[in-house]
């Protein structure tokens, strides 16, 4: 639950004080218009995939703007797609009103139909027989966006949009570093090896 949330389930059970549903929804929606609007842009990729990848993303206050970017020796496309938004996100020091822009169907639409959360409450499983896959990352994005306000838009990639390129620049620029780190999330899947083609469909990685 978000701190605003939060805010108005307090004053929903507040007894002393007689306050009406209306005014915990107004002390909510108060608590709200305080936080700092946000814009973040995000993008990954593997090459290839699985393989070397890397993220990039950009922080967007105001006036100001901030990259951030990272790889791993060896990992998956859509992992530094959720890496790219955590990245985002755990570089602001307090809650904020966030935008958070993925060329990443897989990230956005998880987060905005409520896969990810469900697929955590029934611990991490997808199906009766199929387990979540990147939980480790779920895990972390979800907790985020229950300390920030998080609104995820689509955006088309490699379609000129300017800070999606420049995302995608920095996520390519980032994967060819030397000497990257290992990323202790990712573990292979049968059907997986470095020279396994690209992932096609968002369905079979859910």
């Amino acid at each position: 639950m978000t701190d605003a949330g939060q805010a108005a389930k307090v004053a929903a059970v507040k007894v002393a004080g007689k306050w009406t549903l209306e005014r915990a929804i107004r002390m909510g929606q108060e608590a709200a218009s305080l936080l700092t609007d946000v814009t973040i842009y995000t993008d990954g990729g593997c090459e290839p995939n699985p393989g070397a990848g890397g993220y990039g993303a950009l922080v967007v206050c105001g006036n100001q703007t901030r990259e951030i970017s990272g790889g791993f020796q060896l990992t998956t496309n859509n992992r530094m797609e959720i890496f790219a938004a955590i990245a985002g996100l755990e570089a602001l020091t307090a809650p904020s009103q966030v935008t958070l822009v993925s060329d990443s169907r897989y990230v956005v639409d998880s987060m905005t139909l409520s896969w990810a959360k469900r697929w955590r409450a029934n611990g991490w499983w997808r199906t009766k027989k199929e387990r979540a896959v990147n939980a480790d990352l779920w895990e972390r994005l979800l907790a985020l966006c229950e300390r920030h306000r998080v609104t995820f838009e689509w955006v088309k990639g490699h379609a000129g949009h300017e800070q999606n390129e420049r995302c995608d620049v920095l996520a390519m620029k980032a994967l060819k570093q030397p000497d990257l780190p290992a990323d202790p999330g990712y573990v292979p899947r049968p059907e997986e090896s470095p020279s396994a083609p690209a992932e096609q469909s968002l369905f079979s990685f859910l």
